[in-house]
């Protein structure tokens, strides 16, 4: 267990939370919760989720990244439900059993969209307030909910930091070895790419899986396990979509604009919040320095070592787990 998150959650329960959070991955334990789906249609969408642990116990929402899916929690959930808290882990736009109510929907990757939904399955599920976990496009929507509905917030653990942006900001050249590692945004622009995508998405989403993360060393099983989320018939185009967005060479739909303009004033989190990175994140990501003071509240970083990659809860479900616990105590 992270050092300074140990200490954190023996202040809070003494020495019965260090045993509670020092569980190891518990993989005989999850099947049932990850095998029994859930359905709920929240706005624009039918949500596929999963719905774990006491239904009355303080309620977390894990966010999987691109190109993952709800199976990077597999390991965190049991680790959390034994702590005592009811863990929401739904399939984001584009992936697993999650479809739009109408099918003429523009299949809209912009960052506003996604935290939006987070924000309607909470509505739906009638959640009040929430823990909010994430890394990659689910650390994005968490900050962007902790950000402009700190109200719905409990806490925040965000990997690699803030990540809000802006088309605006989208547009500045960043040097040329920033540029290099995100070599798919660029391919994504094209019309080849798109094709490429859509075409060859199982073999993309490993080589991302494998360049993000160098020194995990996962299976062919645990990689075909999340990659069937990707044959969602919406992937393709809400992935194409969300990085031409960002490049300012699609425009966004109206009904968002105003929270996107919101966001491009990169508006400060308040809530308490733990941002983590791995020591061996090989996707592009910020330096913990350049984003510390965009987090007005309570709040700590951790750097997880031991080769952690870009898929931090997978990589190290404790640590994630962990700091979950330690941040509703902050």
């Amino acid at each position: 267990m992270n050092q300074s998150i140990a200490r954190t959650l023996s202040n809070v329960f003494g020495a019965a939370a260090l045993t509670v959070a020092a569980i190891g991955p518990a993989h005989a334990q999850t099947s049932d919760a990850f095998s029994s789906v859930k359905q709920i249609k929240a706005g624009v969408l039918d949500v596929g989720y999963v719905d774990a642990g006491p239904a009355n116990g303080p309620v977390v929402i894990l966010l999987h990244g691109w190109p993952y899916d709800i199976h990077s929690y597999v390991d965190v959930v049991p680790l959390l439900t034994k702590a005592g808290y009811r863990v929401i882990v739904p399939h984001l736009r584009g992936y697993g059993t999650t479809r739009f109510l109408d099918p003429k929907a523009v299949r809209n990757g912009e960052p506003a969209a996604l935290a939006q939904d987070v924000v309607d399955l909470m509505d739906a599920l009638k959640i009040d307030k929430a823990i909010l976990a994430g890394y990659d496009w689910g650390a994005r929507s968490a900050d962007i909910v902790a950000a402009l509905w700190p109200e719905r917030v409990k806490g925040l653990v965000s990997v690699s930091g803030y990540l809000i942006g802006s088309q605006e900001s989208g547009k500045q050249p960043l040097p040329p070895a920033a540029e290099l590692q995100w070599w798919y945004q660029f391919y994504f622009a094209t019309d080849r790419g798109a094709a490429g995508y859509a075409k060859n998405h199982h073999d993309f989403a490993k080589l991302i899986w494998k360049t993000a993360s160098p020194q995990w060393q996962f299976d062919d099983r645990t990689f075909d396990r999340s990659a069937a989320s990707l044959e969602n018939p919406d992937h393709a185009a809400i992935t194409i979509f969300n990085y031409r967005w960002r490049l300012g060479l699609v425009p966004g739909e109206a009904k968002y604009d105003k929270l996107e303009q919101r966001l491009a004033t990169f508006p400060a989190i308040t809530v308490p919040t733990i941002t983590l990175e791995g020591d061996a994140n090989g996707a592009p990501h910020p330096e913990p320095a350049a984003y510390a003071r965009r987090f007005t509240g309570k709040y700590k970083h951790e750097l997880i070592k031991g080769g952690i990659g870009h898929n931090l809860p997978q990589e190290a479900p404790r640590a994630f787990a962990d700091a979950v616990i330690a941040v509703g105590h902050l």
